[in-house]
C-alpha cells in the first residue's frame, strides 16, 4: 500500500454501543495497527433529533475499556478535526451547490405531505414509490421547475432538500473486499437526499465530505452500509475523488433463530449486548468479562485466521488479521463461548491481582473479619479460581474458607451419616488435636496413616469430613481447606456437625 492507511469508526452518538460496533471498531484497529497506520473515531451527530446526552463520552469509554484507543479524535487532534460532523457543518453546503452546479445534484422543493400521497397512492396500485429518473420531472424540483421559479423559491426561503442526480441506463462496477465484484442498475436507485434546508447534510453527503477531507484509505463499516455503496461510489466519482477501498463486515446474527442480535435477545437470554452499562442494561465490564476476553471473542465472530487457533492476545490478532479472511456471511453469537473466553483470561489473570478484585465482596459478606485479608483471599483464590467463569462467582466456591457452614446439604448429609460415622470422626478430632504442624502435606500424611492403621476405607472418613467442613460435597483438596482455616476452626467445625447432625 503506497498510502499511508486511515481509517475510521464513526458512530452516531443515538444512544450505548451495541457489540457489533464495537467489533466494527475492532476491525478498524487490527486494520490500522496491522499496516502501521491511523485508527480515526469521528461522530457522525447530524441528525441532532436524535442525539443522546452521554453517548459520545461511552463511546470513547467503550474503546478505551476494551483497549483498543482511538489514534486520533475527539481530544487528540492529528490535523484533520474538527472531529464531530456538528462542528464541521459549515463545510458541507459549499459541497453540494458544487454539486448543483456541475449537474450532478438539484434542488426538490416536494413537501412532505405530497410525498406521503405518492407513496401512499402507489402502495395502492401495488407499486413502490422511488423518487428518480422515471418521475423527477413531474415532481416538484429544480429539474422540472423555470430556472426564475426555482431563484424565487430559494430567495422565499422555502423548504428545500437537495437530491442526487441518479443517471439511468447505467451498470455501476462496484468492488468490495470480502464480497468481491458487484454490478448495480442504476435505474433501480433513487435520487438520495443529500442536503436539507436547515443547513445540515445528511449522513450520506457528510460522510463521504468526510472521509475525503480526513483521507480516509479503507470504509470498514457493518453489512447494513453495503446497499448505500452505490451511491457513495457516484458521489466520489461526481467530485471526481479517489474512492476508499470499501469493507462490509457480516451481521453477527442472534444466538437461535433468524436475524441481527438484539438488546431484546441479551435481555431474553441474560447476556450483555452492550460494552459498559447503560441504564438498566448490564454491559460485559459489569457482568465481570475481562476487556481482552471481549476482544478475542468478537475477533472471531465474522473472521477466522484459517488455523485452529482460538485465543489471540491483542498483538497476535493484529499480526493475524486481514479482511479477506472476513466471512460473507453473518456470525451467530453464542453466549457461551464468550464465557469461555472469559474462563480462559481469568485462569490466566495473576492470583493477587484476582485477589484484589474479590476482597470487597469478602469485606461484604463476613463484615471485614481477620479473614478479609489480602494474603489469605490470594490463597483461597488460588485454590478455587479454576472453577469459576467470573471474579462474581468466587464467593459462591469459597464461602466456607471465611465462614462456618451453616447447614448441610440434606441429601449429602442422608448419604454420609452412617451408624459409626460419630464414632470415627470423634476419634479424628483427637488425632487432628495431635498434629502440631498444620501444614497440608503432614496433616494429610497423618490422618491417613491413622485411617490406614485402624484399616478404615476412604468413603467412611473423606467424604463426611468435606461435608462436615464444607457443608456440601464441593471444593478442593481438603487437606489444603484445612490448612487454611486451621486446626481449631477444623475442629470445631467437626464438633458443630457432629452435634447437629448426630
Amino acid at each position: 500500500m503506497s498510502k499511508k492507511v486511515r481509517v475510521r469508526f464513526a458512530p452516531s452518538p443515538t444512544g450505548p454501543l451495541h457489540i457489533g460496533g464495537v467489533r466494527t471498531a475492532l476491525f478498524n484497529y487490527l486494520f490500522a495497527k496491522k499496516h502501521g497506520g491511523d485508527f480515526l473515531l469521528r461522530i457522525e451527530d447530524t441528525d441532532q433529533n436524535r442525539y443522546v446526552e452521554g453517548a459520545e463520552q461511552y463511546i470513547i469509554d467503550a474503546l478505551n475499556w476494551c483497549g483498543i484507543p482511538f489514534d486520533e479524535g475527539i481530544g487528540k487532534d492529528g490535523g484533520y478535526g474538527p472531529y464531530r460532523q456538528s462542528e464541521r457543518k459549515s463545510l458541507y453546503k459549499k459541497y453540494a451547490e458544487e454539486l448543483i452546479e456541475n449537474g450532478m445534484a438539484y434542488y426538490a422543493f416536494d413537501t412532505s405531505e405530497r410525498l406521503d400521497f405518492h407513496r401512499k397512492d402507489h402502495e395502492e396500485k401495488g407499486k413502490t414509490f422511488i423518487y428518480n429518473w422515471h418521475n423527477r420531472l413531474k415532481l416538484d424540483n429544480s429539474l422540472s421547475l423555470l430556472p426564475e421559479e426555482v431563484e424565487k423559491r430559494l430567495a422565499n426561503g422555502d423548504d428545500y432538500v437537495v437530491r442526487f442526480l441518479t443517471p439511468p441506463d447505467e451498470k455501476l462496477q462496484l468492488t468490495d473486499i470480502i464480497r468481491g465484484n458487484m454490478e448495480i442498475d442504476t435505474n433501480v436507485l433513487d435520487d438520495k437526499v443529500l442536503f436539507k434546508s436547515d443547513g445540515m447534510p445528511t449522513y450520506h453527503l457528510a460522510n463521504i465530505v468526510d472521509d475525503h477531507l480526513m483521507e480516509i484509505t479503507h470504509v470498514i463499516r457493518g453489512e447494513e452500509w453495503l446497499p448505500s455503496l452505490a451511491l457513495h461510489q457516484q458521489l466520489y466519482d461526481a467530485f471526481g475523488w479517489e474512492a476508499p477501498e470499501f469493507a462490509h463486515l457480516p451481521l453477527i446474527m442472534k444466538p437461535v433463530g433468524k436475524g441481527k442480535l438484539s438488546k431484546r435477545d441479551g435481555e431474553k437470554m441474560g447476556f450483555p449486548v452492550f460494552p459498559l452499562s447503560w441504564n438498566e442494561s448490564e454491559g460485559y465490564r459489569e457482568a465481570g468479562y475481562f476487556p481482552e476476553a471481549v476482544v478475542n471473542f468478537l475477533a472471531m465472530l465474522g473472521w477466522n485466521p484459517g488455523t485452529e487457533q482460538e485465543l489471540f492476545t491483542l498483538d497476535e490478532l493484529v499480526k493475524a488479521f486481514s479482511l479477506e479472511r472476513v466471512n460473507k456471511s453473518g456470525a451467530r453469537f453464542d453466549p457461551e463461548k464468550t464465557k469461555w473466553y472469559n474462563q480462559h483470561y481469568l485462569q490466566e489473570t495473576p492470583d493477587a491481582e484476582l485477589a484484589i478484585s474479590f476482597l470487597p465482596i469478602v469485606k461484604e459478606k463476613t463484615g471485614n473479619t481477620e479473614k478479609a485479608d489480602l494474603d489469605y483471599v490470594t490463597k483461597v483464590v488460588s485454590l478455587i479460581k479454576e472453577r469459576a467463569v467470573f471474579v462474581s462467582d468466587f464467593w459462591e466456591l469459597s464461602d466456607y474458607f471465611f465462614q462456618a457452614p451453616l447447614a448441610y446439604e440434606e441429601k449429602a448429609a442422608k448419604k454420609q451419616w452412617r451408624e459409626d460415622t460419630a464414632d470415627i470422626m470423634t476419634d479424628l478430632i483427637a488425632v487432628i488435636e495431635g498434629i502440631s504442624d498444620f501444614s497440608s502435606e503432614n496433616t494429610e500424611t497423618q490422618v491417613k496413616a491413622w485411617i490406614a492403621d485402624k484399616a478404615l476405607s476412604f468413603g467412611k472418613v473423606m467424604p463426611p469430613l468435606r461435608l462436615f467442613l464444607v457443608g456440601e460435597m464441593k471444593g478442593p483438596h481438603i487437606f489444603d481447606i484445612m490448612a487454611m482455616i486451621g486446626k481449631e476452626e477444623s475442629i470445631a467445625r467437626i464438633r458443630t456437625a457432629l452435634e447437629r447432625l448426630g
